[in-house]
């Protein structure tokens, strides 16, 4: 099922490097409200770092925006291989359509196969995605905190 572009008064774009401050206020603000136990302020200089690695790699970071141009959002996508390795939205945005919407970006990137690891114990993100297709294809930990994850993959529908 593929989700509804953002509505008009929204606006998707390529990350530029202007983006930084409020990509990481978004980041760190939608993390900490998922995890308040772990110091995600502290990590701001990791994304950076592995979102432009990522990049170099061939990865796109789309940056979604409302209509006063504030970072919703964003999606960072490896065409080549179909990896999501990050999706964040605005905490006080959840439940307003705008992960579907960067889902939605990510397929027009990657149409073939999306594949993502999730917190096993983030549960409102592994609904997100099995609400929108995606299917359990296997488990690991994540590299930073040792959460147990699940790796989750979509295709679309033949």
């Amino acid at each position: 099922m593929n989700a509804p572009a953002p509505n008009v008064s929204m606006k998707l774009r390529l990350r530029v490097d202007d983006d930084w401050p409020s990509l990481l206020d978004v980041w760190v603000a939608s993390w900490r409200a998922t995890y308040p136990e772990i110091d995600f302020d502290a990590r701001r200089d990791w994304l950076m770092r592995h979102v432009r690695e990522l990049e170099a790699m061939g990865g796109v970071t789309l940056c979604l925006f409302d209509a006063g141009s504030t970072v919703t959002g964003f999606v960072v996508i490896n065409p080549a291989d179909g990896w999501l390795d990050q999706i964040c939205v605005a905490p006080d945005r959840f439940g307003a359509g705008l992960g579907a919407s960067l889902l939605s970006a990510a397929r027009n990137i990657s149409p073939n196969v999306i594949r993502l690891d999730v917190n096993a114990d983030n549960l409102r993100a592994v609904r997100f995605y099995e609400r929108d297709g995606f299917s359990r294809v296997g488990r690991g930990a994540n590299t930073l905190s040792g959460r147990e994850t699940i790796m989750m993959e979509w295709r679309p529908r033949r």
